[in-house]
């Protein structure tokens, strides 16, 4: 009887704790692109089919911003520089696997108007990932100051390779 009971308690407690999800942080998207709905519920941003009338595109993604001043993008500041930015609006860094995903965290903190991601060459502890660093406002090739040269614990010296930088418009 006694085995029974412990089995049972058991049981309960794994299912109570399985049941217990993480918490989660979901920005808000009209927060984060201005008042426009970037959601996937609104097609981000565009939710009027390019075939039918008035269909109007929803964000720009390239090098001239400027020519479409009423639509959220990402554009280029800098790109394979050998310095990263340094600047006192700084955020957060973090790796990351692909400049997607930079853009993507950058995308998801209301704040975030800059994302700038290098590879760390003998950094990192030897990660060979790409570094993502945030900071509030944009920034050019004037603040990729930060070219490396800091010894590492076992005696390498690290240096900053493919530097890319891309401001949010907001």
């Amino acid at each position: 009887m006694k085995l029974s009971a412990l089995i049972t308690t058991a049981i309960a407690a794994g299912a109570a704790s399985v049941a217990a999800a993480p918490s989660t942080i979901n920005a808000d998207p009209l927060s984060i692109f201005g008042g426009v709905d970037m959601s996937a519920k609104n097609f981000y941003g565009a939710p009027v089919r390019p075939w039918q009338p008035g269909a109007k595109p929803g964000w720009y993604y390239g090098n001239f911003p400027w020519l479409f001043p009423w639509l959220p993008c990402l554009h280029g500041t800098f790109k394979n520089l050998t310095g990263a930015t340094q600047g006192g609006d700084y955020l957060t860094f973090g790796l990351v696997d692909t400049v997607a995903d930079c853009k993507e965290m950058c995308n998801s903190i209301p704040e975030c108007g800059f994302a700038n991601t290098y590879y760390d060459v003998n950094g990192k502890d030897g990660s060979p990932l790409l570094t993502c660093s945030l900071y509030k406002g944009c920034h050019t090739a004037e603040t990729a100051t930060n070219t490396g040269g800091q010894t590492q614990p076992n005696g390498s010296v690290n240096y900053i390779r493919d530097s890319n930088g891309w401001c949010k418009k907001k």
